[in-house]
């Protein structure tokens, strides 16, 4: 019992999954920001190996419903028509996973969260930010690679994958897919790397797997909310979201 609490008090515990509930209800609505909202939270209130040993599981869990909602065909186009973006994922999540402990954590949390803000702010405006075609493949690797280093220490590699998507105005299903593909199987190295760092140990896993079902129960309702937003509608939301993530991690940087 005290394994699944992580350490916590049981109040601290069911805050967490409160946290991660609604975390799950925002990625079935837009298809991204469980780990980013997780880590935000989270760090206020445990250690960041904890917090990121903590949304492995749920992110795992919830990520294969996301890429087989349309069944395994569409899953494995998505997974070929992105694998540079994947591969560059993948690779430099188990080559930066072992900096998790030296890293300086507001360090990490400045680098990741300004350009973050940055770019769907100026998306908001009006400001067209997409990639050129030509660029595309380049655009792909370089981000795919960003995505893994920031991965590999924080549990987070979905930020570098929407600003490529928006960037190429992925319709909303692909997008959404596209997303569970890439988290799915960068979950996937992500667990691999930790239980070779020593991050993901029975302790945290055991904390882990108990945040799975809010994770679960909270996708669920989102995708009720996912169904029915157009696709412009969509894409604004998921710039808001980026601002509103982008600016709580510059927060946690400065005030430490």
């Amino acid at each position: 019992m005290t394994d699944m609490l992580g350490g916590l008090a049981p109040a601290t515990f069911a805050l967490a999954l409160a946290i991660t509930l609604f975390a799950g209800f925002v990625k079935g609505a837009v298809g991204f920001a469980m780990p980013l909202i997780m880590v935000s939270a989270f760090s206020a209130f445990l250690p960041p190996q904890m917090a990121v040993a903590g949304l492995i599981l749920p992110t795992l869990v919830t990520n294969l419903s996301q890429a087989f909602r349309q069944g395994i065909p569409a899953a494995v186009e998505t997974s070929m028509t992105y694998r540079r973006f994947l591969i560059g994922t993948v690779v430099f999540i188990l080559v930066s996973a072992p900096l998790v402990t030296v890293i300086p954590k507001e360090t990490f949390l400045l680098t990741l969260g300004l350009p973050i803000t940055a770019f769907a702010a100026l998306q908001l405006a009006g400001v067209p930010l997409a990639l050129p075609i030509h660029h595309r493949t380049r655009a792909e690797w370089g981000l795919g690679i960003l995505g893994g280093l920031y991965g590999g220490i924080s549990g987070i590699w979905g930020p570098p994958l929407l600003v490529y998507l928006l960037s190429i105005r992925a319709p909303k299903t692909e997008a959404v897919r596209a997303q569970g593909v890439v988290f799915l199987i960068g979950a996937v190295a992500l667990l691999i790397a930790h239980l070779r760092t020593g991050v993901a140990n029975v302790h945290s896993l055991a904390f882990s797997a108990a945040l799975v079902v809010p994770a679960v129960i909270g996708l669920a309702l989102g995708y009720r909310l996912q169904d029915r937003l157009d696709p412009e509608r969509f894409r604004r939301w998921t710039q808001v979201l980026l601002v509103l993530t982008g600016l709580n991690l510059v927060r946690q940087a400065i005030t430490g």
